[in-house]
Formats: structure tokens, C-alpha cells, sequence
């Protein structure tokens, strides 16, 4: 007989990466596991990547919450429902602590697993867990992951994270090119161009060419004319997150903005460096196997120095 087992996390692209090496982990000590994880549409290719997950339940929770109580919406939530309460769970486990969370946890079957009060992100979601678990907020997100489903599942984790990305890596070519992101949603992550200009000016030098990521046009626009003095550079189209994963893995190193695809680069075990300006590296530092440095901090980003330092050490090893 397997372990039936629910994980409730759906969101964000970050944090799902976060997730992977706490799959690998319940998969390795609970060997009969049959997993299978909530996630927002928009990122069901994550656990998809997963060789542990069984199967991958989508939610269109941020589409629902812009007209909640339209006709679509509810239709949408009921089906849900009905979907993800015809299986009975042995665990389900809430690996997100939010109140967003909880609404699915509440239409399951199973023991339900979570956060408890000082754990939580927001502390009225650990009232609905049947079983509630202690681990310190200030810990790095890969660690409170895996340490959370270690707690559910009575067992110690050891050795580096597994993000299970190997489909991805194994016998897998490194290519002469760069990935970069250097855009996004705010302008409070940004970096100067200069600064950019002067990373560009190092990887070119390197004969590396350039390829730079962008999520919307807006970003895309601003990427088009970072690099108009770059003939080695090119801004790529939108892609799948599969199709994104496919162009990091064979990278020779990674420099982007805290982001979601720079996590996935240090995940895939690339030579990655991520620039802090608007949040802190000390909850969510990159984790891989490769080179990583997780530079700068919340209102203090990263000197050009300091970056163009640890880019030869990247480029080094």
C-alpha cells in the first residue's frame, strides 16, 4: 500500500523551486509515497519537472480572487472540489501557512499537516491543522521546506539538496552564452545600466554571448535597450518555463535580479549571481550545486565592484 500524500503549495515560481529538495527528501524516506501537489496553473510545469511527483492538481486561485463570486469562478471552485476530495490522503501537508492555502487544505481528505502559530506566515492559518509544526521563520527557505516535511514525516534530512532537476542537467553540453535577467515588476530591484554595462563588457571579454530574459514586453523593451550597443546579445522570447529551463542548464553562469529563474539557474547547478536590492538574501539565498553568490540587500543593492568580483570567481570555477 503507497502513502498518500498532498502538498499544498501553489505559488510562488521562487518558492515552488524552494520546494523541490523537500520532495526528494520525503521520497527517499518514505519510499512508498505517491505525491501529489497543488500549485497555480501558471507553474503546474514545476512539480511536473519532479521524477517523485505523482500527480500535479492545478488551482487558478490568482485568476478566481479578480471576480470571486462570478459565476465562472465559483463553477471553477466547485469542480475543484469535487476533483481534489475524491482522493483519501494519508497526509496533507501545508507547506505554504497562508489563508489561501488553508481554503484548499479544507476541501481534502486526510490528516492535514502545518505551520503552527509563531511558524506561519500568517499565524489564523495554523488554527485549521490537525497536526502543527514548529520551525524557526528566520531560517533560509530550502531549509524550513525541508525541515517542515522532515517534522511531518519523522525523519532527519542530510547532504545538500536534491531539486530533482536531472532531466534537465544529465549529459547536458555547457554552452559559450550567459543568461541574464535583468528586469522587473518593480523598480525598486532594478540595477544601474552602467553597472550592467560593465558585467556585459566582462562576459563579452570572456567571448561569451549574451542572452537576456524578460517577462513582459515592458521588461523586454528595457532589455532591447540595455544591450543595443552588444552585437553579442539578444533578448530571448517568451517562453515556457520549460523552454527557460532548457536555455539555463546548458549555461555557462547566470547574473539576474532576485528572481524566480535565477533560483532556477542555482537550482539546475549553474554558476549563478543574483542581485539583492528590494528583499533580503537571508531568507531566500540562491542554493545549488554550483558557484552561487547572493549579493546585496533589502535598500542596499550590490557595488559594481563587488559583482564584477565575484564574476571572475564564478567564471573561475
Amino acid at each position: 500500500m503507497s502513502t498518500k500524500i498532498l502538498i499544498v503549495r501553489s505559488s510562488s515560481l521562487g518558492d515552488l523551486i524552494f520546494m523541490l529538495p523537500a520532495i526528494s527528501d520525503i521520497a527517499k524516506h518514505v519510499p512508498d509515497a505517491q505525491i501529489d501537489w497543488v500549485v497555480e496553473d501558471v507553474f503546474k510545469e514545476i512539480p511536473s519537472w519532479h521524477p517523485a511527483v505523482n500527480k500535479v492538481i492545478p488551482i487558478a486561485h490568482r485568476k478566481w480572487r479578480k471576480a470571486w463570486w462570478s459565476k465562472e469562478a465559483r463553477q471553477a471552485r466547485r469542480e475543484f472540489k469535487q476533483d481534489i476530495s475524491q482522493t483519501q490522503y494519508d497526509v496533507v501537508l501545508d507547506m505554504q501557512a497562508l489563508m489561501k492555502s488553508v481554503w484548499v487544505v479544507r476541501q481534502t481528505k486526510g490528516k492535514r499537516h502545518g505551520l503552527d502559530w509563531k511558524s506561519a506566515r500568517e499565524p489564523l492559518a495554523s488554527l485549521f491543522y490537525d497536526v502543527k509544526h514548529k520551525v524557526e521563520f528566520w531560517q533560509p527557505a530550502v531549509t524550513r521546506q525541508r525541515l517542515l516535511a522532515s517534522l511531518a514525516f519523522h525523519y532527519t534530512y542530510e547532504g545538500a539538496p536534491d531539486f530533482g532537476l536531472q532531466q534537465f542537467t544529465e549529459g547536458v553540453e555547457i554552452q559559450p552564452y550567459a543568461v541574464i535577467m535583468p528586469s522587473a515588476s518593480r523598480d525598486d530591484k532594478l540595477w544601474p545600466e552602467a553597472d550592467w554595462h560593465a558585467v556585459f563588457d566582462r562576459l563579452t571579454a570572456e567571448g561569451l554571448r549574451l542572452k537576456l530574459l524578460a517577462g513582459n514586453e515592458r521588461e523586454a523593451e528595457r532589455a532591447r535597450a540595455l544591450i543595443a550597443n552588444y552585437p553579442n546579445a539578444e533578448v530571448l522570447p517568451r517562453m515556457s518555463l520549460t523552454e527557460v529551463a532548457k536555455v539555463l542548464a546548458p549555461a555557462k553562469i547566470m547574473v539576474g535580479l532576485d528572481s524566480g529563474l535565477t533560483h532556477l539557474s542555482a537550482a539546475l547547478g549553474r554558476p549563478t549571481i543574483g542581485i539583492y536590492s528590494a528583499s533580503t538574501p537571508v531568507r531566500t539565498p540562491l542554493v545549488g550545486a554550483g558557484f552561487t553568490a547572493s549579493l546585496g540587500d533589502r535598500g542596499v543593492p550590490p557595488s559594481r565592484d563587488i559583482v564584477l568580483n565575484k564574476l571572475e570567481q564564478a567564471l573561475s570555477a
